[in-house]
């Protein structure tokens, strides 16, 4: 179910993100509400909790033998109303998508 949800900003703004939360139990929901959520952490709290990771990725893919001029790593965030930030999947396992690259040095 897609729902508006105001994510609170460091600066004292606010930001309101259109979410699609995955239906809990039995419960049909039907039609949309008018209201919108409020996050239990700011904006920057939910990302920080995906920055670790990123982090990780980045410096193990760096330590290899023959490092790379170039590393890429995608992959998808989705936000949520109760545990903000996660990482998305279309599976039981996380999705990441990993680019190296090597330049030939003259």
């Amino acid at each position: 179910m897609k729902q508006l949800v105001e994510f609170p900003l460091m600066d004292g703004n606010n930001i309101i993100i259109e979410i699609s939360e995955p239906e809990v139990g039995g419960t049909i929901r039907v039609g949309r509400s008018d209201k919108i959520a409020k996050a239990k952490e700011t904006f920057e709290e939910a990302f920080g909790k995906i920055l670790p990771v990123a982090t990780s990725v980045f410096e193990k893919l760096q330590a290899v033998s023959s490092r790379p001029d170039e590393i890429e790593v995608t992959f998808g965030v989705n936000l949520g109303t109760e545990c903000g930030a996660f990482i998305a999947s279309a599976s039981a396992e996380a999705n990441f998508g990993v680019t190296l690259r090597w330049s030939r040095k003259s």
